[in-house]
C-alpha cells in the first residue's frame, strides 16, 4: 500500500485556489502517476470492503475519479451524485451551505433501492457539507449509508463533525 508521506509528496499544493487565502490540495500528480493511482483505489478499496457495500456513490466530480474504478474492484454498481441540473432523468435533491451561500447536489430518484448498503466516495473532507448532503440522498430514496471513504482529509476543518454517526475512512491526512 502506498504510504502517507508517499502520497502528501504527490498531491501538489496550489495556494489562493480557487480564492485567495485557500491552498487547494490538488490529486492530479496522483492521478498521473500509474502505481500512485492503483495504489490509492486499492487503499479506498481496503476501506469500503468491510462496509459491505451494494453500490458506490461517487460525488462530483473527484469522486466520480475514485469512486468508478472502486465499484469495480468491489464488483458493485456505481451511481453519481451531482450539481443541480446535470442529470437527465427525475431526480432527488439536497442543499447544503458554502462559506458565502448555499449550493445543492441530485442524484437519480431510482438510482438506489430501499434497503441497499451505499458507500460515498470523495477524494477531499473538508467541511463536510457536500458528504452530509450525499448521504440525505441516499437515505431519502431508502438507501443505508455503510460508510464514507476520502482520499484526503483537512483535520483543522472539522468535517468529521458534519458526519457524526457515519463510518468514515481517511487515506491521508493534513
Amino acid at each position: 500500500m502506498i504510504s502517507e508521506a508517499t502520497l502528501k509528496q504527490l498531491i501538489r499544493d496550489v495556494p489562493d485556489f480557487p480564492t485567495p487565502g485557500i491552498l487547494f490540495r490538488d490529486i492530479t500528480p496522483v492521478l498521473q502517476n500509474p502505481q500512485a493511482f492503483r495504489e490509492v483505489i486499492c487503499s479506498i478499496v481496503e476501506c469500503a470492503r468491510p462496509m459491505k457495500p451494494d453500490v458506490i456513490v461517487g460525488i462530483e466530480s473527484r469522486g466520480f475519479i475514485l469512486g468508478a474504478p472502486a465499484a469495480f474492484e468491489l464488483g458493485t454498481g456505481f451511481v453519481p451524485v451531482r450539481k443541480a441540473g446535470k442529470l437527465p432523468a427525475e431526480t432527488v435533491k439536497a442543499e447544503y451551505a458554502l462559506e458565502y451561500g448555499t449550493s445543492a447536489v441530485e442524484m437519480h430518484k431510482d438510482a438506489i433501492e430501499p434497503g441497499m448498503r451505499a458507500v460515498l466516495i470523495d477524494d477531499l473532507l473538508a467541511t463536510g457539507g457536500t458528504a452530509r448532503a450525499a448521504a440525505q440522498l441516499v437515505e431519502e430514496v431508502g438507501g443505508i449509508v455503510a460508510g464514507i471513504v476520502f482520499l484526503i482529509e483537512l483535520t483543522a476543518l472539522n468535517g468529521r463533525k458534519q458526519l457524526e454517526g457515519y463510518d468514515v475512512c481517511t487515506i491521508v491526512k493534513y
